[in-house]
């Protein structure tokens, strides 16, 4: 008897300690990525991304945000591999103020804002002391007065860098527009939906997700030259990781920038460095 228990006692020790093997073997071979996105476009490109990814041995997992803030110090406290939410002015806005040791792993698609309105279908009709509501975020201020600049409805101090513009910048306002910034970005497609202010300028992501059209709900956007990329940013040192670099690769796919073209019908716009 005693000998059968120990046959079988050194079966099940062989059996448990193959298993353990096994399960070691399969997380060293998984390789897992924690990419931090706000909802859209960004975590939609990424989901489309995934199983490019998982051709590649990879796992991506994606932790979806809703405001601006929160996914820099996920990524700072190592709770992320990496974001995709932010274009290149705010990244170094936010590096400056927060001291964050981050750098761009790589640049992915463009998205304009425009300007919206409940009550005029142009520009040109805004009325003068118009209301004009902008998002709480100074990082955007520079891009969004750079197109009320090219709209003609303002003009810029001269030598300004309008990167980083700010109402204060402002040198010509020959309508006296009233400029609100009271509201977070997110909050925007909200405000011009219950018909605030004479106009909106919202951010694309977030009218795309608020079911608006960029294209077509706009009464003006930003062309598709514009500088504010926005990109997949990692802490300093990481951009050369593998897991990192085939996540850029993925992106700058054809097969992913093709998406974006078909899905946003030209209201985002992927870039290929």
């Amino acid at each position: 008897m005693k000998k059968w228990f120990g046959i079988v006692l050194t079966i099940a020790l062989t059996l448990a300690l193959a298993a353990c093997g096994s399960k070691g073997e399969d997380n060293k071979d998984s390789k897992k990525l924690v990419v931090g996105a706000s909802n859209v476009p960004h975590a939609e490109i990424l989901e489309e991304a995934k199983p490019l990814l998982e051709k590649k041995g990879i796992e991506l997992q994606i932790e979806k945000f809703q405001d601006y803030v929160v996914p820099n110090q996920a990524l700072k406290s190592e709770k992320l591999d990496a974001n995709y939410f932010q274009h290149i002015p705010y990244l170094k806005q936010q590096m400056a103020e927060h001291k964050y040791d981050f750098e761009i792993a790589g640049g992915i698609h463009i998205e304009p804002i425009g300007i919206y309105s409940k009550k005029y279908k142009k520009l040109s009709d805004l009325p003068k002391g118009g209301h004009i509501i902008m998002s709480s975020s100074v990082a955007d201020h520079g891009r969004m007065l750079s197109l009320l600049e090219k709209e003609k409805l303002i003009t810029l101090k001269d030598g300004v860098d309008k990167t980083k513009a700010t109402i204060k910048d402002i040198k010509d306002n020959p309508k006296n527009l009233k400029f609100d910034t009271e509201y977070e970005a997110p909050l925007l497609p909200q405000i011009f939906n219950n018909g605030e202010g004479d106009a909106v300028l919202i951010n694309s992501n977030y009218a795309i997700d608020a079911k608006l059209n960029p294209l077509k709900d706009s009464i003006a956007i930003e062309e598709k030259d514009s500088p504010y990329v926005n990109i997949v940013a990692v802490r300093k040192g990481d951009k050369d990781r593998k897991e990192i670099k085939a996540l850029i690769e993925v992106l700058h796919s054809k097969e992913i920038q093709d998406f974006i073209l078909e899905k946003y019908e030209g209201a985002v716009v992927p870039v290929s460095e």
